[in-house]
């Protein structure tokens, strides 16, 4: 099933010569981030260390098994830390 990914401008620009939009064929959060891999090798680390995600609008807990609808929207979010 195809999954819509979405990258924010500033971590498009540092990760994937600016593309911010792709479509993967995945099921779950895990195969999102390793069809994005395939594609830009190195890019699943930042994914999985630098950012949040939200799905369908939702920001969620990285729950990597979570199952995907047909079509959902996979917004990829730069983490903001503080101290």
């Amino acid at each position: 099933m195809t999954a819509r990914v979405v990258l924010t401008t500033g971590f498009a620009q540092r990760h994937t010569g600016g593309v911010r939009e792709f479509a993967v064929e995945a099921s779950t959060l895990r195969g999102v981030i390793k069809a994005m891999e395939a594609r830009y090798p190195g890019l699943g680390e930042h994914l999985e260390e630098e950012t949040s995600v939200a799905i369908d609008g939702e920001l969620h807990e990285v729950v990597y098994t979570m199952p995907l609808r047909p079509g959902a929207e996979v917004v990829f979010i730069p983490r903001i830390e503080g101290g």
